[in-house]
């Protein structure tokens, strides 16, 4: 299923897409929000599941006659726990950026107040001068994980997968001392959405293209395939150290093609720029940036 939450920020409403695309369906009659504890229910989640098989779900008011001027997208994943961050994931990105191949993943964090919808504004922080894009699959806890014993473990743990744009401030993450979540925590700095596309339609998640473009030109063309750590082995591994509950989320790396990786001078990001970005059946993003 493909999950999501529409409705001005704060006051958004589940939603399921239709399979046909285009066709919202009201799950508020059934559920109260998309989150962790729906995640972690299963009766919730086939309870939905028949209700859009016997098409009783109400079609959801989507705008004018022809579709448009529908309700705003927000993040489908509402009250999440935290936002775990794997570093260095790509065997490519690594490359241009010249780091070392890491031979355990590389954690840090985003404060879950960073999430915005998928067509939200970003901010371009104040006295930035190297704001950055990445394209991300995120992972989302679907049951609790806690000291998992194999990749196969890992992988049941996931309740779905979204599309993830990890913003980040290069100056502030690597030149002004410290960890990396300076310049990975600034407002609007995590995208999220549109869908949470739950793990029984995502079959292979090693095997999903990413792309990102900025003002229509491609930067990123990349395969997770390419992950040095994958989803299941991400899972396992992050369980040694914390304990994962329904709702959190793991944004799981990015592939080559930012813009720290590029030549001098870098195409670091502008008020006015459009970055739009998309993951293999997981939809699309499209963010205007301007200045906070």
């Amino acid at each position: 299923m493909k999950l999501l939450r529409v409705g001005a920020a704060g006051a958004e409403r589940p939603a399921l897409l239709d399979p046909d695309g285009t066709t919202l369906r009201d799950l508020s009659g059934l559920v109260t929000d998309i989150d962790g504890a729906l995640l972690a229910d299963p009766s919730a989640l086939d309870r939905i599941a028949s209700a859009a098989a016997s098409g009783e779900l109400p079609v959801l008011d989507t705008g004018g006659p022809d579709g448009t001027g529908g309700p705003r997208v927000g993040p489908p994943l509402g009250r999440i726990g935290k936002i775990v961050c794997i570093g260095l994931n790509y065997h490519d990105h690594a490359a241009e950026t010249g780091a070392e191949i890491p031979t355990e993943p590389i954690i840090f964090f985003k404060a879950p107040d960073t999430v915005v919808g998928p067509e939200d504004t970003v901010l371009v922080p104040r006295g930035s001068v190297k704001t950055d894009w990445e394209v991300e699959l995120a992972v989302v806890i679907g049951r609790t994980a806690r000291y998992l014993d194999s990749v196969e473990e890992g992988l049941a743990h996931v309740g779905g997968y979204a599309i993830s744009h990890d913003v980040s401030e290069r100056e502030f993450q690597i030149e002004r001392g410290g960890t990396w979540d300076k310049g990975k925590n600034c407002e609007t700095f995590n995208p999220l959405g549109p869908w949470l596309v739950t793990a029984d339609e995502v079959p292979d998640p090693q095997a999903l293209s990413l792309r990102l473009w900025v003002n229509g030109e491609l930067q990123q063309d990349g395969t997770t395939a390419r992950q040095i750590f994958g989803v299941g082995e991400l899972v396992r591994y992050v369980s040694q150290f914390m304990t994962l509950y329904p709702g959190d989320v793991i944004n799981t790396g990015t592939p080559a093609g930012v813009a720290l990786g590029k030549p001098e001078p870098k195409p670091f990001l502008r008020a006015g720029d459009v970055v739009e970005l998309e993951i293999g059946g997981l939809g699309r993003q499209r963010q205007v940036f301007a200045d906070a």
